[in-house]
């Protein structure tokens, strides 16, 4: 999969959260001063080519929608960012982020939760 700049993920932000959308609405989610019609066009057409983006046409206009899922993107953005900066451990990771994120009690019990809700689950696959 190919990487996104700043502005493509952020089309894309746009696009995921719209589902389908017409040039003119990907625009109007912008905060002013919004960039020109023409460089989100541009980047639109980046990311069709890129095949992050589809589109249906109607008359002379073209509706566009994701091409790949917030969840699939997102997943795999997260195995580069491991495998980059963690050498591919998920543990590395873990570790990483509740030394250095300011997570009091609530969230950390959540995280345990979710993790033995995991690992329970991985255990009942291969029973």
């Amino acid at each position: 999969m190919k990487e996104l700049t700043k502005a493509e993920e952020q089309v894309m932000q746009y696009v995921w959260k719209l589902e389908k959308a017409f040039l003119k609405d990907i625009v109007e989610q912008f905060p002013e001063p919004k960039p020109a019609y023409t460089t989100i066009s541009t980047v639109v057409r980046v990311l069709v080519k890129k095949e992050f983006l589809s589109f249906t046409t109607y008359g002379k206009i073209r509706q566009y929608y994701a091409s790949i899922s917030k969840d699939h993107y997102f997943k795999r953005h997260m195995k580069e960012v491991i495998g980059s900066f963690f050498n591919g451990s998920s543990s590395k990771f873990a570790l990483f982020f509740t030394e250095n994120e300011d997570l009091d009690v609530t969230e950390l019990e959540k995280m345990k939760l979710l993790l033995e809700s995991k690992i329970e689950k991985l255990k009942n696959q291969h029973d």
